[in-house]
């Protein structure tokens, strides 16, 4: 075929393929656009209870009309809790709390979304009541998600730079402010429905966690990427830019199908940094291996035709096998 004859096919045949492009974006758009309405269509009724104001507030004579409102809060006898409300620290506590959050809209929202998008991908979940708590600064169970009820506790959301983590590192401080308190809860309940996963592999337990922020990424898609992962802005430029290095770390080391714990602790859970063994360690996040677990369910995802459902289920193996993922250079 000689380049004349060459051009004029291509001259016909290029408007064709714009044609199907635009074709293709409007009806994704259109799709969004329905499921997004869909989703907003979705009735929540959330009910709130502020027990942190409450029980600031009530004194000694309120005591027993909180017993009955709340009697899964008071294992203890009548004397601990006014021990507490007379207790000199827990009264600052609970004014800094209140400061902090005279309002809750914001956050009532942000709840009201997040239980929509819950409510359309699983319609039989049972939105539960929230209740509003202070837990003595217990970072680790912040948030507590029940049958039917999320208990929020609100003295860990004061935010970083707040007296009360001043002995935290940096990492965890960064972590207790109330922008990041919606993905919590996201997070608690994404551990409700995806299930461990069935190997000890340290590809297994990456794509584990890649699950659970994909969900998050069906249940919050309007909150920044960031924050689904709980990192700074700083610490998601970094993993994206250094994505591919990252992999090919993983691979030169056979790390993939390693049943080695010490993985999870250089790589998946919480710290200041991850653990590579290279001088470029203390400028990365911590959790890499989460966010690599993610990038792969997102190829997963892509290249695949299957339900959200369908995804939280399948093993892992075969979701990286069918990934066909490629890091990002």
């Amino acid at each position: 075929m000689n380049n004349k004859m060459y051009c004029k096919i291509l001259a016909r045949v290029k408007p064709i393929f714009i044609l199907l492009s635009v074709f293709l974006i409007l009806f994704s758009c259109n799709d969004s656009d329905k499921v997004a309405q869909e989703i907003e269509a979705v009735p929540i009724d959330l009910k709130i209870a502020r027990f942190d104001r409450e029980f600031a507030s009530a004194g000694e004579k309120g005591l027993t009309a909180l017993r009955k409102t709340y009697p899964y809060l008071f294992p203890a006898p009548d004397s601990v809790w006014i021990a507490k409300m007379e207790d000199s620290l827990q009264i600052e506590l609970f004014q800094e709390v209140g400061n902090a959050f005279q309002s809750f809209e914001d956050e009532q929202e942000g709840l009201v979304q997040l239980f929509k998008h819950i409510k359309y991908y699983f319609p039989e979940y049972k939105v539960p009541k929230v209740i509003t708590v202070t837990n003595d600064v217990d970072y680790n169970n912040r948030i507590i998600l029940t049958d039917s009820i999320l208990f929020v506790s609100l003295d860990n959301y004061l935010g970083p730079e707040h007296k009360y983590y001043g002995g935290f590192q940096r990492y965890i401080a960064q972590s207790l402010d109330r922008s990041y308190l919606v993905s919590d809860v996201a997070s608690a309940f994404a551990k409700q429905v995806v299930p461990r996963p069935r190997d000890r592999t340290f590809l297994a337990r990456m794509i584990y966690f890649g699950k659970e922020l994909y969900l998050k990424d069906k249940l919050m898609p309007n909150v920044e990427e960031r924050k689904r992962i709980g990192y700074s802005e700083e610490d998601l430029t970094w993993a994206i830019a250094n994505e591919e290095p990252m992999w090919r770390n993983f691979i030169e080391n056979e790390y993939l199908y390693s049943t080695d714990n010490k993985l999870n602790q250089r790589f998946l859970e919480p710290a200041p940094f991850s653990k590579f063994g290279l001088e470029l360690d203390n400028e990365s996040p911590g959790r890499l291996g989460r966010y690599v677990g993610w990038q792969i369910v997102k190829a997963f995802m892509e290249n695949n035709d299957v339900s959200l459902k369908q995804l939280l289920t399948m093993p892992e193996e075969e979701i990286f096998k069918k990934s066909n993922y490629k890091p990002r250079n």
